[in-house]
């Protein structure tokens, strides 16, 4: 059975992340789960989830974009109150920030893309993306 689609193609912030994630070498946009992922082999974004605020309930946050830092900036993310810990990705070091929110920082979600994307993608296309800068 299929997942049903949860989230709008049209969403000004899917589109920022999508600009964002889709300039990365060897990147590419694969549905799954109803949400948008963006690999390079693996998943390194995912846009929407939810937060698990107490057992058996969810917090759904429609517009998250879900990444994975280095684990060195953890602490300061779990200090930082814009971010969680997400639901089902959380406990492989994932965190979660609402795109949806007033005052996102599109720099900072670069560079948090950017991060999750080195963790995964192959040494050529880290290699190329080092090479265009």
């Amino acid at each position: 059975m299929a997942h049903p689609i949860m989230f709008s193609d049209d969403d000004p912030g899917l589109a920022r992340l999508r600009e964002i994630c889709l300039a990365l070498p060897g990147v590419e946009e694969k549905v799954s789960h109803g949400r948008p992922t963006f690999r390079a082999g693996k998943i390194f974004a995912v846009f929407g989830g939810s937060e698990k605020v107490r057992p058996g309930e969810h917090r759904m946050v429609p517009c998250a974009l879900i990444v994975t830092p280095d684990e060195v900036d953890l602490p300061a993310l779990d200090a930082d109150e814009r971010f969680f810990v997400p639901a089902y990705y959380g406990s492989s070091g994932a965190r979660a920030l609402d795109l949806a929110a007033p005052d996102v920082d599109w720099e900072e979600v670069a560079e948090l893309v950017d991060a999750s994307y080195r963790r995964v993608a192959p040494r050529r296309l880290v290699a190329e993306l080092d090479a265009r800068r």
